[in-house]
């Protein structure tokens, strides 16, 4: 990517075939180039998420790339993660970073409200995330404005990720004011991911 275009964050499928996906994401991993990965399965079976962890974290240690996962803080010194991703604001964050150290990445999903992104990012949060930015049908209808994000990239120095439902114009419309794009659930299931993932920042290129 340019060196004034956003980064990409990626996102796995909440569901995970270790048969296939590995080598789906290596493909997807060697292609294109990707600051972060987030580990963000639906499954709460510790065995699930130990196995697919393992395989996920030496296909992005490999490539250089970090990975954390979401929400479960104490699979990350554990699995030798590179940090946890918080899916709601937390208050715990500051207890967090005093227990998992200064090197650890903790992110914090801050949904469409400015004051929880300040809070988290007081707090010791490393990047705050918000979103939905495009329009769903799941959860209360609000979407995180272009106007929140340029507001941030121009009083706040903590980096800021836009995820959810995005779509190629969304992309191209937050480049100037973001740090991170997040992508995940847009292109997991296309029958080409890679292919997808590729259209969707065409405008970041």
């Amino acid at each position: 990517m340019p060196a004034d275009m956003p980064q990409l964050y990626l996102i796995t499928p909440p569901v995970i075939d270790l048969a296939q996906f590995p080598a789906t994401l290596s493909r997807l991993l060697d292609t294109v180039e990707i600051a972060c990965l987030r580990l963000a399965l639906a499954s709460p079976v510790e065995d699930v998420i130990l196995r697919t962890s393992d395989a996920l974290r030496d296909i992005a240690h490999a490539r250089d790339i970090p990975l954390v996962i979401a929400d479960h803080v104490l699979m990350v010194e554990r699995l030798g993660l590179d940090g946890v991703h918080l899916t709601a604001a937390h208050a715990r964050i500051r207890k967090l970073r005093d227990s998992m150290g200064q090197d650890a990445i903790i992110g914090a999903h801050c949904g469409t409200m400015r004051h929880d992104g300040m809070t988290a990012g007081e707090a010791g949060a490393d990047y705050i995330s918000f979103g939905p930015v495009g329009a769903q049908a799941l959860g209360d209808g609000q979407t995180a404005p272009r106007e929140l994000f340029e507001w941030w990239s121009e009083m706040i120095e903590i980096p800021v990720v836009a995820e959810g439902a995005l779509s190629r114009d969304l992309v191209e419309s937050l480049a100037p004011v973001v740090d991170f794009v997040a992508l995940g659930p847009e292109i997991w299931g296309q029958d080409d991911p890679l292919a997808a993932l590729r259209d969707l920042t065409a405008p970041l290129r």
